[in-house]
């Protein structure tokens, strides 16, 4: 009987991890996207059928598919991101004794850094992840021209993968046992262990996480751990975390709400207190080195970031949705007074024996407010979901993916109006379905 319920589930598993592996491998059969579709589309069906696993077979089954669906990472250089390459190039900075905020890639004083494997000679500099340098070079590294935008703890992660090769090899290495590990702590901490793979085998952990090597691994697993610690009434081990996974990403601050569910802002309790004075000292602490060496330097192209990707008043390429019902220079602020009803809704009335509820419920309304083109950062959100379970805010990365192949204002309100219309439809039919069975139960009796 056993193996009659364990083939259905290991032969779609099988399925995604080839499938997974021509994507990467860019094999010609199908376009990028129909391979997307089709990795999206065997994803769904092996999450279903893990549902007819036996209990005492979910776990090794869930840690094996999360090694596959990874280990596929591996098969292909970076092929739809070339972030990792200036993961390399600051892991490098540092590995020589220099502060990564000091100097920007194509600064001659580091010159003597540079390998073929950053800076190509001789190949015409014609590859997607190849530009110029100001003084003409040729590098994979995206914005040589400008400081690293990446915070502290993102930096010791790069400087900790250095000795796997030097190259971006490593830094995809890296990815790979990052994703697994994540794995392996939500089934650690979720309650639902079969959960831990909508994280395990979703087909961006192949793309996003261990190929094109994104550091939100890093502030994903970090945020799942600081999240099981305040679930389990230890706040200050909880904000550590927490405070060590904003000082990867910033994004991940938005999951400290989460933490902090129900909370009483009249009589805030001493575990309330403690978690954030650990965060704000874990981010704070994380920043110290850096700013000692560097001093402001360590904000980065921050700020030109912000500007480039839309964010600024003028020319804003953000907040697509808010944007049908409000001037340009409102989208902003409306989208800041939504996410902040939001932020109030899960202080007041959050689980804090679930603050993966809470802190899912405003990551996603942040991203779904601002529809942002990169479909990484909605790895934290899958993350979430594979401790709450609530799987239809998956459409939320689905819609960043679909916005990053295809681009423009129309593509982007397309994309995160579909998401937006499954996350608000998925929960009114799934209650409606709780009532229908209410109902059939209470008849039966």
């Amino acid at each position: 009987m056993t193996p009659r319920t364990v083939l259905p589930c290991l032969s779609a598993l099988a399925a995604l991890v080839a499938a997974l592996a021509l994507t990467v491998a860019g094999a010609g059969a199908l376009p990028l996207p129909a391979w997307y579709v089709l990795d999206t589309a065997l994803f769904a069906v092996a999450v279903l059928l893990l549902r007819e696993v036996p209990d005492r077979q979910v776990v090794p089954l869930v840690l094996a598919g999360s090694v596959a669906v990874a280990a596929v990472g591996l098969l292909a250089p970076p092929r739809t991101s070339d972030d990792a390459y200036r993961y390399v190039w600051d892991g490098r900075v540092q590995a020589a004794g220099i502060s990564p905020y000091a100097h920007t890639p194509d600064d001659p004083a580091l010159a003597r850094l540079r390998d073929p494997g950053l800076f190509p000679v001789g190949d015409g500099c014609t590859g997607w992840d190849e530009r110029r340098t100001s003084a003409g070079d040729c590098t994979r590294i995206n914005r040589p021209a400008v400081h690293t935008i990446y915070p502290p703890v993102a930096q010791v992660w790069f400087l900790a993968v250095h000795p796997l090769g030097g190259g971006v090899r490593g830094v995809q290495v890296g990815g790979a046992v990052l994703a697994v590990a994540t794995t392996g702590l939500l089934l650690a901490v979720g309650r639902e262990r079969r959960r831990a793979a909508l994280l395990g085998w979703f087909p961006g952990v192949t793309v996003w996480a261990v190929n094109d090597a994104h550091v939100d691994t890093l502030g994903a697993l970090l945020t799942v751990a600081g999240l099981g610690c305040a679930a389990r009434g230890r706040p200050v081990r909880g904000g550590l975390l927490l405070g060590g996974a904003v000082a990867t990403k910033l994004l991940p601050a938005l999951a400290l709400t989460g933490a902090l569910s129900g909370l009483s802002l009249r009589r805030p309790t001493r575990d309330d207190l403690l978690l954030v004075g650990s965060a704000v000292g874990a981010f704070a602490l994380a920043y110290l080195p850096y700013v000692l060496a560097s001093g402001t330097s360590v904000l980065g192209y921050l700020p030109g970031y912000l500007k480039e990707e839309g964010y600024e008043q003028g020319h804003l390429d953000r907040f697509g949705l808010l944007r049908l019902v409000l001037p340009d220079g409102l989208a902003p602020w409306g989208a800041a007074l939504v996410l902040g009803a939001v932020v109030v809704r899960v202080l007041r009335r959050g689980d804090r024996h679930r603050p993966w509820a809470g802190a899912l419920l405003v990551t996603g309304s942040a991203l779904l407010l601002v529809a942002p083109a990169y479909p990484w950062y909605g790895l934290l959100v899958v993350a979430l979901v594979a401790l709450d379970g609530r799987w239809e805010w998956l459409a939320v990365p689905a819609a960043g993916q679909a916005l990053y192949l295809t681009g423009g204002q129309d593509a982007q309100r397309i994309a995160y109006g579909a998401a937006l219309c499954v996350v608000l439809l998925v929960p009114l039919l799934r209650q409606r379905r709780a009532g229908r069975v209410a109902v059939a139960v209470g008849g039966g009796n």
